[in-house]
């Protein structure tokens, strides 16, 4: 979280905390009780000007409210405390697509260095939760065919493209992708195989791996998630040519609109979501020419590149405080 914050010239920290539990396993009364206690617990480290949770997995904006209420229990109202909020509750516009829009906004940029057209291009989506389903609805946008998606239990797959609206709604319906009608069930390690233009795994770390990497098929990998290839894989699909755009740029979308939502929280204004897509593409442009420029430069990976950027700019800003 540090380097993608910095990378993304966001004025915040990064880290990650959370809680040992089977979150699926548990009623909402449970959950509410457990992320109150939490909060309690580390209350004495947050604050609108010193740690800000946002959520991440198996937490949403309900989560959010939670740790909003028992923070201002002690404190007072302060909804700049954390981001991810409902917009009821002082959420900010587009929060919901962000890490997803931010994704397809970077891919589309390595479609044309590529000289892919998008709207006659696929991709294949690992993990259909809020971020893999936004990017692969924006994805579909563009006109492109997402002809394979994933959850944790199951996957489907149609070489024609996938109807997205009717697919989200089999999932709203029975929790799962399985038994969606006209596609072909899939496994996730076949999909990952799949041949197609873009694969966006978004959903755990560590699924492309040093025994899966040479069946990657895909000639760009859009890292969604935080961490979905391991070192050993990374330097394998470099090798190979494949252009993997490092999570702490593609998945970046996420927490740029929670600084977007941290500022209107403090400025008590808030934008039309028009603002924020605009300024959030505007950022996400604006990082990739980066890296893609330090990647050329140096003749280094992107991530590397990215990283070159990022801890750069966070040691120029410990030696102009002093540290050496």
């Amino acid at each position: 979280m540090t380097w993608k914050t910095a990378l993304l010239d966001i004025p915040f920290g990064g880290a990650k905390g959370g809680i040992a539990c089977v979150p699926w396993e548990m009623s909402q009364g449970e959950l509410e009780r457990l992320t109150r206690k939490f909060i309690s617990r580390i209350s004495i480290i947050l604050g609108p000007t010193r740690d800000i949770p946002a959520p991440d997995m198996y937490t949403n904006a309900q989560t959010t409210v939670w740790i909003m209420d028992e923070y201002g229990r002690k404190n007072g109202y302060t909804p700049a405390i954390v981001t991810g909020k409902p917009v009821e509750l002082g959420g900010s516009q587009g929060r919901f697509a962000a890490t997803g829009r931010g994704a397809v906004t970077v891919l589309k940029q390595a479609a044309r260095h590529l000289g892919i057209d998008p709207s006659v291009s696929t991709c294949v989506v690992q993990g259909f939760g809020q971020v893999g389903s936004c990017a692969a609805r924006l994805f579909a946008e563009t006109g492109g065919a997402v002809i394979a998606v994933s959850d944790s239990r199951s996957g489907v797959y149609d070489p024609a493209g996938l109807d997205l609206e009717a697919l989200a709604a089999h999932k709203s319906a029975h929790g799962s992708l399985a038994d969606f009608p006209n596609a072909q069930a899939i496994s996730n390690q076949e999909l990952l195989a799949l041949e197609c233009d873009f694969l966006i795994p978004a959903a755990l770390g560590g699924v492309i791996h040093d025994d899966n990497a040479d069946r990657v098929r895909a000639k760009v990998v859009v890292e969604g998630a935080n961490a979905p290839t391991t070192p050993a894989a990374d330097r394998a699909l470099h090798d190979r040519g494949v252009m993997v755009i490092p999570d702490i740029l593609a998945n970046a979308g996420g927490v740029t609109v929670s600084y977007f939502e941290w500022v209107q929280n403090l400025q008590q204004f808030f934008w039309e979501e028009e603002r924020v897509n605009r300024d959030l593409e505007k950022r996400m442009v604006r990082a990739w020419d980066q890296v893609f420029e330090e990647h050329q430069t140096r003749s280094v990976s992107l991530r590397c590149a990215a990283h070159i950027i990022a801890i750069d700019r966070v040691a120029r800003a410990e030696r102009l405080r002093g540290f050496e």
